[in-house]
């Protein structure tokens, strides 16, 4: 997104401009003078309540899981359309779930115009481990859009684009577009008090996401009026509620991209040929499996979003050249390990997935895709499914491929894996991760990894190599053992 807001001077010419006196101002003037945005560059509000991870519901069904938030701090400057989120939060355990050990997390979210990254200590890492920077290629969108349906954020878009207002319910209705694609619009209540604002951001499963922000309880907070209470939802699941403490008018938020960031490229697919035939697509944070058959080839797992599923599938059509990718096995529907599903409707790809997920990836991909059109969405191919519950076998008469549900793990409900039984490889992913060369053993089993192996031996697989979707690569079974505290 671009800069959204005009200087302070002009929004300050803006609404002298429009009248000197209450009655003569419209209720988006009266918000803006009540807010003092003429004088406000920036603010800071800071405060705790409930986090909750998008698209990583533990079945289709249900809502994003949630943490408790303890600290949240958002510096935003709207200047340079840019801001920073600090953050401290702990998973909460479900009922009826098992999680592992919850720690508490401090990841810092950063976005400066049309750059976004996160600065974390990765999770079991030795203490003293220094914080690592990671480009966050799609989060830009809604993290400006964050920015922009803050009270302030809100009147400063309207008043430099151009707002429409009108009467509805006794409240105003105000709305406009940024950057030429970006709907947004608020309700200003009968205090011209900024209650609600809706947009619409793009997301690779869900198209044109709503994304809506609730402001309630207006509080003065050492002479800045600010909500002392904030709900967003975003997909139809709540994302945060926040009960704030503090607000400062004008901090320095002075947000420099790290170097690392502003030359940061798309991350390359890299093969590596684990078994003949078998190839591990790395490069990133998610990997993918290609096996060739005799006429065609299957791939396992299709992370993130469009622009890494075409990655892959030009890598795929490099070193297997010639032949269709005929199947995509997708693990389980976490949006980060589903995102990228449709670029393969789009290649006529058959989508072999859990039947508990089937129906989910219907009803998503018949929402639009305005904001963002993908291939799908021009080409509109129609979805085909081989859908599974405890096992699926996809064989050419040469090579067969073994798609197992992972059952009773309750990262989620509908779970797979994929097992090659003449090559003895195992492929999977979050139900174990290896970690980095040199980090410590976990103190404490992941429970994901336990019911995996669990799993392993009620099936009888045999298992020489794991080509985990997560981690650093490929490793023996005797790792995941290790990992879980077991020994021969």
């Amino acid at each position: 997104m671009k800069k959204a807001a005009v200087g302070s001077l002009a929004v300050a010419t803006m609404l002298a401009a429009a009248g000197c006196s209450k009655k003569q101002q419209d209720p988006v003037q009266a918000a803006a003078q009540a807010l003092d945005i003429a004088n406000t560059q920036s603010i800071e509000y800071a405060g705790a309540g409930s986090w909750y991870q998008f698209g990583q519901a533990p079945a289709p069904s249900l809502a994003w899981p949630q943490y408790e938030l303890s600290q949240y701090v958002a510096d935003v400057n709207f200047e340079t359309s840019s801001a920073q989120v600090q953050i401290a939060r702990k998973q909460l355990v479900e009922p009826n779930r098992v999680r592992p050990v919850a720690v508490e997390q401090k990841p810092q979210q950063f976005v400066s115009g049309d750059v976004a990254w996160n600065l974390a200590v990765p999770n079991n890492t030795a203490p003293g481990t220094a914080p690592t920077v990671s480009p966050q290629f799609a989060a830009v969108e809604e993290r400006q859009a964050e920015i922009w349906a803050t009270p302030h954020g809100f009147l400063k878009a309207a008043i430099a684009n151009h707002a429409i207002a009108k009467a509805i319910d006794g409240a105003t209705e105000v709305s406009f577009t940024l950057d030429g694609k970006y709907h947004y619009v608020g309700i200003l209540n009968a205090k011209n008090e900024v209650e609600r604002v809706q947009t619409w951001i793009d997301n690779p499963i869900l198209g044109d996401t709503l994304v809506e922000t609730r402001y309630s309880a207006y509080n003065d907070f050492d002479g800045v009026k600010f909500p002392s209470h904030i709900e967003r939802t975003q997909g139809s699941h709540k994302v945060l509620e926040l009960d704030v403490k503090q607000v400062k008018r004008n901090p320095s938020v002075d947000i420099a991209v790290p170097i690392e960031v502003a030359q940061a490229k798309a991350v390359p697919v890299v093969d590596t040929e684990i078994a003949k035939g078998v190839h591990y697509l790395t490069g990133g944070s998610h990997h993918s499996v290609a096996i060739e058959q005799k006429d065609h080839v299957v791939v396992v797992e299709a992370p993130l979003d469009e622009a890494r599923s075409l990655a892959v599938i030009a890598k795929v059509k490099e070193v297997i050249p010639n032949k269709p990718i005929k199947y995509l096995i997708n693990t389980h529907q976490h949006f980060d390990h589903s995102g990228g599903l449709r670029s393969y409707v789009d290649e006529g790809s058959t989508i072999v997935t859990h039947e508990g997920n089937v129906e989910f990836y219907k009803t998503a991909w018949a929402a639009p895709h305005s904001i963002h059109p993908d291939r799908l969405s021009e080409s509109k191919k129609t979805a085909s499914f081989e859908p599974f519950t405890a096992k699926h076998v996809l064989s050419d008469g040469a090579r067969t491929i073994e798609v197992h549900e992972i059952a009773g793990n309750t990262h989620n409900d509908a779970f797979a894996l994929v097992y090659l039984p003449a090559e003895k490889i195992l492929i999977e992913a979050d139900a174990y991760t290896p970690l980095p060369a040199g980090s410590p053993a976990p103190a404490n089993a992941n429970p994901y990894s336990v019911n995996l192996y669990e799993n392993l031996q009620k099936l009888s697989l045999d298992v020489e190599q794991i080509a985990p979707l997560h981690g650093p690569g490929a490793v023996a079974l005797n790792d995941l053992k290790l990992a879980i505290g077991k020994s021969d």
